[in-house]
């Protein structure tokens, strides 16, 4: 590609790979830039030579981490591939690189089909309304089932799963396909040049090929009342009624196309992008987003018009060596020039837009301007984050957020090197601004900073960057469990404070009576005083006792929930009672009869939601219930099951691993808070004697 071409919205087409980790998404990257001649060799992901994948922990590991931007021009359009991530811990890309595709691919193993990840992507194209390709890739593995794959993303995704070509054979000796579209069959070389020979469809397969030709036109006719007239008149349809009618029935996701392909070894890949430039919508064609006039506070429909007021949307921001912060963008609207400058509607502040690259991979290349429609990044932009929008003065308007996942680990961290503390946050905090999906959180209760995100791997790499990029270390701990503590029965006691030391003493007497409130009452205090026998100005003072005892806890040093507690008798002295006189007495009462009143420990109870194969069903149940956890219902999803339940928070530290282990990498969960529960008598127990040697160490 000619370095800083420009191209109009309508020759740009915006493709994210997604699926299942290992289902051949960067290996398709790497054969479609070779076969458009966008690089001269094909990368391979073991030798860590891939454009994809060239960051040190992609290469170490040997998968994708981040969403990366590719381009080649097939057919003098510009295809921008952005490769996402299979793995679960990094589900984040995934969506932020559907937040500016107009097409999915979406890639199936021919062996193994459709798998956990692969389900989560389906959905986030629903959510998006994304038309979507599905791939059934590595046809040439020896356990290929290519009809059991087709078949099953047809029950589980939808009934108009079509495919635009079958393969003449699988496994080893998979070179060739029959082309439904151009009614041709494609047949590759193994040397992996990606150009096939295209030849006429041999006699023992023009049979099958017919059939499957007509049954493509009648879904085709079928998505459209016009083309099904035509159809049922004529019974047949015109080669341009024929490629008109796809395009609008994939645009409007009436028909998923399936091709057939082995990314390694370069086979059916270029049938993939004829089809990207010849049916797939260009921005243009994809229709104008909804986006938000922000000073009229109302929906408005944003075109892909390079004559417009620039609007453009920060998908992901990464940060790279020697280069800086690279925030990366589509332009939905307008044309962008180097030195522009513009606006974040996010914070009011006006943006330089100094260098624009289009990038493959970390391989840049600068451009002066950008048409609407067009995927680029820019380097150094002050304070603008992922998910902002950048827009003129004349079009002030935001783009939708991306909604990121919850996360579902979380894990302690601990500095290992003192005073490194405020490095530390600023690290945490830049890379927080890079991943959405990573979260940090202090914890003032518990007096400890905790990081959380999708899963151990997750963790680990920004761990990782955090050393690299910030020079500092930290170590990963469990996190303490937010424990609270209350009463199960009613108590009343006195609480009195005498003390005479020379002069002035003091002395402070109350009789409070404590009972349990509902779950979820937090606390009452009511002053019952009659007769003054405690002075107003004094009452205060007793509830402020109670609510800073409360706060440290009584049994094991939790904060009190859920406590009624009413002031009804006492005395008073009319020169020695002073307001902490009264504040120590309501303290002493509170604790007194907190412990009269059968106290508890409560634990957190998190909802959980697994979604696994069938077959592993019986083993991700039983080791819910040795986590303490309750079965609260099931759901079938195809080949797939939802296990619902609920976990105490303290059994659910690194379950997410855990269950990939269970699993052999095929089940994931989803957690958010529910309630919380009395901890069982034992385990509490276990609990309050160790939070008592911890007080006596501190002592």
């Amino acid at each position: 590609m000619a370095k800083g071409k420009v191209y109009e919205p309508a020759n740009v087409r915006n493709v994210a790979l997604i699926g299942h980790g290992g289902s051949g998404k960067t290996s398709f990257a790497e054969a479609a830039l070779y076969t458009a001649g966008a690089t001269n060799r094909l990368g391979k992901i073991e030798d860590g030579t891939t454009l994809s994948d060239y960051h040190p922990d992609e290469i170490e590991r040997q998968i994708s981490i981040n969403t990366t931007m590719l381009y080649a021009d097939w057919q003098n359009n510009k295809l921008n591939i952005l490769d996402t991530p299979g793995y679960p811990d990094f589900i984040g890309e995934v969506k932020s690189g559907l937040s500016v595709a107009d097409n999915a691919l979406i890639f199936l193993k021919a062996a193994e089909g459709i798998e956990v990840g692969t389900e989560i992507d389906w959905q986030f194209t629903e959510e998006y309304n994304t038309p979507s390709v599905i791939i059934i890739n590595k046809v040439d593995n020896e356990h290929a089932k290519t009809d059991e794959v087709f078949q099953a993303a047809r029950n589980r995704f939808s009934v108009d799963v079509t495919q635009l070509q079958f393969p003449v054979s699988e496994g080893h000796t998979f070179d060739s396909v029959v082309d439904l579209i151009k009614m041709k069959l494609l047949k590759y070389t193994k040397d992996g040049n990606g150009k096939p020979d295209v030849q006429d469809i041999p006699a023992d397969l023009q049979e099958q090929a017919d059939k499957l030709r007509t049954e493509l036109i009648e879904k085709i006719a079928e998505s459209d009342e016009a083309l099904l007239d035509k159809f049922l008149e004529e019974g047949e349809l015109s080669d341009d009624e024929f490629i008109a009618g796809l395009k609008k029935a994939y645009i409007e996701r009436k028909i998923f196309p399936v091709f057939y392909i082995s990314s390694v070894h370069n086979v059916g890949v270029s049938a993939v992008l004829d089809f990207l430039t010849s049916v797939a919508p260009s921005p243009v064609e994809r229709g104008p987003l909804k986006v938000t006039h922000t000073d009229k506070n109302e929906e408005i429909d944003l075109e892909a018009d390079p004559a417009k007021s620039p609007v453009l949307f920060i998908y992901k921001t990464i940060s790279e060596p020697h280069v800086g912060e690279l925030s990366f963008f589509r332009l939905f609207s307008g044309t962008l020039r180097s030195g522009m400058d513009i606006i974040n509607q996010s914070n009011g502040t006006t943006e330089r837009m100094s260098q624009i690259y289009v990038m493959n991979g970390k391989n840049r290349a600068e451009v002066s301007e950008l048409k609407a429609g067009d995927i680029a990044a820019v380097v150094k932009l002050k304070n603008t984050h992922t998910n902002d929008t950048l827009a003129a003065k004349a079009l002030p308007v935001k783009v939708k957020e991306i909604e990121f996942p919850e996360p579902i680990i979380t894990v302690a961290l601990e500095p290992r090197n003192k005073g490194e503390e405020e490095k530390i946050g600023e690290g945490l905090q830049s890379l927080h601004a890079e991943d959405p999906t990573f979260v940090v959180n202090f914890d003032a209760e518990l007096s400890q900073t905790t990081i959380n995100g999708q899963g151990e791997l997750h963790l680990d790499v920004i761990v990782k960057r955090l050393k690299e990029r910030f020079g500092v270390e930290v170590d990963l701990t469990k996190p303490r469990i937010p424990f609270r503590e209350t009463i199960k029965k009613k108590a009343r006691v006195q609480g009195k404070y005498k003390k005479q030391s020379g002069g002035r003493g003091q002395y402070g007497d109350v009789w409070i009576a404590l009972e349990p409130l509902e779950r979820g009452g937090d606390f009452e205090f009511v002053d019952a005083i009659v007769g003054g026998v405690v002075p107003g100005k004094f009452v205060p003072a007793v509830e402020k006792g109670i609510r800073e005892t409360m706060k440290q806890g009584v049994i094991a040093g939790y904060p009190v929930v859920d406590v009624k507690a009413t002031l009804d008798d006492g005395s008073h002295h009319p020169v020695d009672s002073s307001e902490m006189a009264f504040k120590v007495a309501g303290s002493m009462a509170f604790k007194k009869s907190f412990l009269e009143a059968n106290p508890v420990l409560l634990e957190p109870i998190y909802n959980i939601e697994v979604r696994v194969p069938e077959d592993d069903m019986g083993d991700v149940m039983g080791d819910i219930s040795s986590r303490r956890g309750k079965i609260q219902g099931m759901d079938s999803e195809g080949a797939f099951q939802v296990v619902r339940a609920k976990v105490p928070l303290a059994e659910l530290h690194k379950y997410s691993t855990a269950l990939r282990s269970i699993t052999g990498g095929r089940g994931i969960h989803r957690q958010s808070f529910s309630h919380y529960e009395e901890v069982p008598h034992e385990i509490a127990q276990k609990i309050i004697e160790e939070a008592k040697r911890e007080k006596e160490e501190e002592v």
